[in-house]
């Protein structure tokens, strides 16, 4: 068969001709006149048809047959090929028989059942991911344990570094939100006071809440976002390197080298930083309520020793380790579940961080409700 051929030498360009129910393609039906007819989308201006001509087509490679059996699909499979030479005709049957299956695209799913299911997955999760972490922390107590009956094993350097990453350098921050936390209390507090002539008053509100609950429960949240996510990142990122595998192949158990320290150095500064919190958010009360109410510093000092409870600042000191303990546990747990590409790693770090600051206002709830009970 001869090609028709333009005066550059090349085959003529394939055309497509709507006539009635018929679509009519003639001239050169190959890869490059299919990628043109794309590209200028002829084939979906063509009205779906009964028939489709090729008897006019010159060429036509298997590029070509797929464009023959795209514009029948277009037809809902209804047009018939006609004027197809025996070559063409075996042409488009193999490709035909290459093209993969069309499934039926399946409903999305809708409705309560799936509301429940969804919902019975996640809770199915969170619960396996609670047994994984009680795990976890059975590891991080035995290999404590260890440590303790062979106290040659802690590495001391590791928990001196770990030490001044989590406790020496949030100093600042820590001093800083809770100072703003208590000018924000007595600013806040006056404002109520007042109404009832009660200013004085404002030095209890500032020493109970601060020594009780904010001091502490605010530097954990700090701490959760700022050290627990280094954990994660930086487990994670080993787990990456595969160096952990390394450590393992060498005989060195991963928990005892990279969590214990960082789990000790957190329930060691935790309760530093938390009294440097409380310092920071007395003094910040102070000069708030001398600014704005009046109340000197010899009155604050006076009334804070007379009237605030010694166990107000026990209370927050008390639940300093076991904030440090949760934010140290689920830290490392999350950056050894960390896989081999970084949108695991950034993922899991995110997830470090928002399960530590839950756990700690779920825990510090826990602990709200106990001393409540038992009158302290």
């Amino acid at each position: 068969m001869t090609a028709e051929r333009r005066p550059d030498g090349k085959p003529a360009p394939v055309k497509l001709t709507a006539s009635g129910e018929s679509i009519l393609l003639s001239g050169s039906l190959t890869i490059d006149a299919v990628a043109e007819m794309f590209r200028a989308d002829q084939p979906l201006d063509q009205p779906a048809a009964a028939v489709i001509d090729i008897s006019g087509l010159t060429h036509m490679d298997t590029a070509g047959a797929w464009c023959v059996i795209d514009l029948q699909q277009r037809a809902a499979g209804t047009a018939t090929i006609a004027g197809a030479t025996p070559a063409q005709a075996e042409l488009i049957k193999t490709v035909r028989r290459s093209l993969p299956p069309t499934d039926p695209v399946p409903a999305a799913p809708h409705g309560a059942m799936v509301w429940l299911s969804t919902f019975g997955q996640r809770v199915a999760a969170a619960a396996q991911t609670a047994k994984e972490l009680v795990s976890f922390l059975g590891q991080v107590v035995i290999a404590i344990g260890s440590i303790c009956l062979h106290p040659r094993r802690l590495r001391l350097t590791s928990l001196v570094h770990q030490c001044e990453q989590v406790g020496l350098h949030a100093v600042p921050i820590v001093a800083l939100m809770a100072f703003l936390i208590g000018i924000v209390l007595a600013f806040q507090g006056s404002a109520q006071l007042q109404q009832f002539g009660a200013e004085v008053f404002v030095v209890d509100l500032i020493s109970i809440s601060v020594l009780r609950e904010l001091g502490i429960l605010l530097t954990a949240i700090i701490v959760a976002g700022r050290s627990g996510s280094a954990f994660t990142a930086a487990i994670g990122a080993m787990k990456m390197r595969e160096e952990i595998d390394a450590m393992r192949t060498l005989g060195l158990d991963p928990v005892a080298v990279l969590v214990v320290p960082r789990v000790l150095a957190l329930m060691l500064m935790l309760p530093a930083l938390g009294f440097i919190a409380d310092l920071s958010g007395l003094i910040g009360g102070a000069i708030m309520s001398w600014i704005d109410l009046g109340v000197s510093p010899a009155v604050f000092r006076a009334r804070l020793l007379s009237n605030t409870d010694v166990w107000h600042f026990g209370v927050g000191m008390i639940k300093a380790p076991f904030f440090a303990l949760i934010i140290g546990i689920i830290g490392c747990y999350e950056g050894m579940c960390v896989g081999g590409d970084a949108e695991s790693l950034g993922r899991l770090t995110s997830t470090s961080v928002v399960l530590s600051i839950f756990m700690v206002i779920v825990m510090d709830a826990l602990f709200s409700i106990f001393f409540a009970t038992v009158g302290i």
